[in-house]
C-alpha cells in the first residue's frame, strides 16, 4: 500500500519555490547560476540550505570538506544511516535544477516524511554534497569521494583554478581548515539514494516519469597528439605533405563510425581542438584533439579502446607522423543496487507512474556509493534534454512525482 503523505504538503512545501530560491544564490544574467565550489555562492548556498534544515528539526553539521548534512535521527540502535541527496555546485552559468533539485526533492521527502510518521526506525540523513562537477579545479566527486575515503588532501594540494588561487586556500578562506581537515570518511551508511534530473531527453521522447538507472557509465578521457610537418599551403603537393588536420579528421571519422557499429550505448565524443599554427595559408604542424569514451561494461571499453588505438597508430605510420595519447580519466561502470531497483519499479507501478529502466551516461555522486554500499539512483524528466544551461527545466508535475517516489523509498527503507 502507498504512503500517504499528501495531505502533510504545504505552500512551504512548494518545490517549485524552493528550486527559484537557491537558484538565487549565484543567480546570473542569464537566468542561469553559478555556484563553484568554495565560491562565495556555493558557501552561502550551503549554509542557507542548512538554515532551512534546522527550521525542520533536523541536525545539521558541515564535515570537515564542506559536506552538509541534515540528519532526522532514527530509533534503531544499530546505528545504519540512509544517506540521501546531491550536490548544489553548478557548472558555469549552469541551470537551476542539476544536483540542487536531488538536494531539495531528499528535504522536502524527509520532511513531509517526518510530519506524516514522526521519527524514523532507521537514521535518514540528507547530504548536500560540497563539489560534483569539477568547474572550477580540475577534480570530479571531491565530496562523495571524500566520504568514501578515496580523496584526501594530497589529491588536491598542487590544483590550482583559472584565477591562480589554490585549492587549499579556497578551502581554508570558506572556513574549511587544511589545518583542522579529519578525513570526512563514513562507515554507517547503510544505502545511499540519489534523484536527479535525467540531463538527457529519453524519458521525454518515452513519455516516461521516473527513469530506474541500472548502470552508470565508465569514462575514459583522452589527450591525443598528431605531429606533422608546417608547410606553405600553395607549394606543398599532397602527395608530400604532413597535413595534421588530415590526419585527426581521418581518425575521428574512423573512431565515430567505429563506435556507432560496435555498440548502441558505446558513445565516443571529440570535443576540443586545438591546431597549430592555426593560419588559413600554412599546413597545420599540430593538432591535439580531446576523446571521452563511456559505456557501461569494461570490456566494451577495454575493446574499443585497443582497437581503435591501434588503428590510430597505423595510420599515423603510414603517413610518417608522431602520435602521442595521454589519459587522464579513468572511471569504471557502476551497477546500481537489483533490489533497491525491484522496489522503485514496485513503487512506480503502485502508483501509475510511467517508468523505464535507463543507463546512465553522465556521472554522479551514486556512481562513487554504489561501489561501496547499495545505491539507488532515480531520473525525472528534462525538457528538451537541455542541461548544464540556463534553458534547463523540469515541469512541477515531474518534479513532483520524483518526490513522490523518493518518499516512499525513504519510507519503506528507514520506517
Amino acid at each position: 500500500m502507498a504512503i500517504q503523505i499528501e495531505k502533510f504538503i504545504d505552500e512551504k512545501d512548494d518545490v517549485a519555490s524552493m528550486i527559484e530560491w537557491l537558484a538565487s544564490f549565484g543567480a546570473t544574467e542569464s537566468n542561469g547560476v553559478t555556484r563553484l565550489l568554495y565560491s562565495e555562492e556555493w558557501m552561502s548556498a550551503q549554509h542557507a540550505m542548512k538554515a532551512k534544515m534546522e527550521k525542520e528539526s533536523l541536525i545539521t553539521y558541515f564535515d570537515s570538506v564542506g559536506n552538509m548534512f541534515g540528519r532526522l535521527e532514527g530509533t534503531d540502535s544499530t546505528g545504519e544511516t540512509i544517506l540521501t541527496g546531491s550536490h548544489i555546485d553548478t557548472v558555469k552559468d549552469g541551470g537551476k535544477y542539476d544536483g540542487a533539485y536531488g538536494v531539495i526533492a531528499s528535504f522536502l521527502a524527509v520532511k513531509r516524511l517526518f510530519k506524516a510518521y514522526g521519527q524514523p526506525r532507521k537514521t535518514i540523513e540528507v547530504v548536500s554534497f560540497c563539489e560534483e562537477e569539477g568547474s572550477r579545479f580540475p577534480l570530479t566527486f571531491w565530496g562523495s569521494r571524500n566520504i568514501k575515503g578515496v580523496y584526501g588532501l594530497e589529491n588536491v594540494k598542487h590544483l590550482k583554478d583559472t584565477e591562480g588561487i589554490s585549492f587549499l586556500e579556497a578551502m581554508k578562506k570558506s572556513g574549511f581548515e587544511p589545518e583542522a581537515y579529519m578525513p570526512p570518511v563514513r562507515d554507517d551508511i547503510d544505502r545511499f539514494v540519489e534523484i536527479h534530473i535525467e540531463q538527457g531527453m529519453v524519458l521525454e521522447k518515452n513519455e516516461n516519469t521516473i527513469g530506474v538507472v541500472s548502470h552508470i557509465v565508465g569514462q575514459r578521457r583522452y589527450t591525443v597528439k598528431i605531429i606533422g610537418e608546417s608547410n606553405h599551403a600553395g607549394t606543398t603537393p599532397m602527395s608530400y605533405r604532413k597535413d595534421a588536420v588530415s590526419a585527426a579528421a581521418e581518425f575521428i571519422s574512423f573512431l565515430t563510425k567505429k563506435a556507432k557499429g560496435m555498440d548502441s550505448d558505446l558513445v565516443a565524443t571529440v570535443g576540443r581542438m586545438d591546431v597549430e599554427p592555426n593560419v588559413p595559408n600554412v599546413i597545420a604542424g599540430e593538432v591535439e584533439f580531446s576523446l571521452d569514451i563511456r559505456h557501461h561494461e569494461e570490456v566494451i571499453l577495454d575493446r574499443f579502446c585497443k582497437e581503435i588505438f591501434a588503428a590510430f597508430d597505423a595510420l599515423a605510420k603510414e603517413a610518417d607522423m608522431k602520435m602521442e595519447i595521454s589519459q587522464w580519466m579513468d572511471v569504471k561502470p557502476v551497477a546500481m543496487d537489483r533490489e533497491m531497483n525491484r522496489l522503485v519499479r514496485k513503487i512506480a507501478e503502485d502508483k501509475n507512474i510511467p517508468y523505464q529502466d535507463m543507463i546512465s551516461g553522465a556521472g554522479h555522486d551514486a556512481q562513487v556509493f554504489g561501489s561501496f554500499c547499495p545505491t539507488c539512483l532515480l531520473f525525472v524528466p528534462s525538457k528538451d534534454g537541455v542541461s548544464h544551461s540556463p534553458k534547463e527545466f523540469t515541469s512541477v508535475p515531474d518534479l513532483e512525482r520524483g518526490i513522490d517516489v523518493l518518499s516512499e523509498i525513504l519510507y519503506k527503507l528507514a520506517y
